[in-house]
């Protein structure tokens, strides 16, 4: 009996990794097309507010902080630090999310921070120290010393990665960020948008550089989420139950397979899409995939399941996925409820 190809196939009854990039690919020139792109903080605050609330805790979760999403909440709405976690810890979070803050800002409205590439070495500095000021001021990193303050590269070697992969000397960061930055630019040149794989490529080098010598993973997904807006998707969210996953992703690819970090990435950006961005911007009638018109009273795989049956008006695309409205799914819901 033949296996399943190890290269596409990421999991029984799961998309291939080639269909997930094809989704993507689709369903962004939709957004695109269709539905006027990403919608600024002004205009949709609702979303933003739920991705940056979402990122803020799943992103400092996987780097240890014991913050539940609920506390996440209390601290950056209300300002109030509801439990008895370290000053650390809610620092840690606050840092994180003013960061954020900035990032999807100034990517959608840049001002007077616009330099007219995707990624400047400023900015890289900028982002680093908002996001580890705040917990840096409470608990300074151990092994960095005065001159290696939030938003300076560190000055020290540091031991190799429990993957095996070793971080270069220190006296070599300063050059490889400056190529890492030349070779960021060159993902705004695609001409059918990102490849999956070449932004996980510029994601794990970053990690591979390890720049800081404190808050490189908080930092990387940061840029990470930096370049996506800007280049009109949405942010990318690893979830803290997934951090096992993202950990061996990476160390793949620091063996130089990209796949499993580029198909990691392309669902989790096609997640965000679904749940944040084309509810807020679609209108009654406009045709957008299942997952994105699922909602507390019917999941995506009963609307798939409802379409593939008939009984809910929908359309296959060219990508293999479902689409419906929400008008035809609350028609479905009306009639449902009447037959029974």
């Amino acid at each position: 009996m033949p296996q399943p190809n190890k290269i596409t196939q990421s999991g029984r009854g799961r998309p291939t990794r080639s269909a997930v990039y094809e989704r993507l690919r689709v369903q962004i020139g939709e957004l695109r097309d269709r539905l006027g792109g990403l919608p600024s903080p002004g205009e949709a605050e609702g979303i933003w507010r739920g991705i940056w609330l979402e990122e803020a805790h799943h992103s400092t979760a996987i780097e240890g902080n014991t913050l539940v999403l609920k506390q996440v909440e209390q601290l950056l709405e209300e300002g109030r630090a509801v439990g008895n976690k370290e000053l650390r810890e809610y620092m840690e979070v606050r840092g994180y999310a003013d960061a954020a803050n900035w990032i999807y800002g100034q990517a959608l409205n840049p001002g007077a921070w616009s330099s007219g590439e995707l990624l400047s070495l400023t900015e890289l500095r900028h982002i680093h120290r908002l996001a580890l000021a705040p917990a840096w001021d409470v608990a300074p990193h151990p092994s960095a010393g005065d001159s290696e303050r939030p938003g300076s590269f560190r000055k020290h070697d540091i031991r190799p990665f429990p993957g095996g992969m070793r971080p270069p000397p220190w006296s070599e960061v300063p050059a490889m960020v400056t190529d890492w930055i030349r070779d960021v630019q060159a993902l705004g040149r695609e001409d059918e948008g990102i490849q999956p794989e070449a932004l996980a490529e510029v994601h794990a080098r970053f990690e591979q550089i390890h720049p800081f010598p404190d808050g490189n993973g908080r930092t990387g997904r940061l840029v990470l989420n930096l370049l996506l807006v800007r280049l009109g998707y949405p942010p990318a969210i690893i979830f803290k139950g997934d951090r096992r996953r993202y950990l061996a992703t990476l160390q793949s690819a620091d063996r130089g397979d990209h796949g499993p970090l580029g198909e990691l990435l392309a669902r989790a950006i096609l997640d965000n899409l679904h749940r944040f961005v084309v509810p807020a911007v679609a209108g009654p009638s406009r045709l957008v995939p299942l997952p994105a018109l699922a909602s507390e009273r019917i999941s995506a795989n009963a609307l798939r399941v409802a379409a593939t049956r008939g009984r809910l008006k929908a359309s296959k695309a060219a990508d293999g996925t479902w689409r419906s409205t929400h008008a035809w799914v609350d028609e479905y819901l009306t009639g449902r409820y009447e037959r029974v």
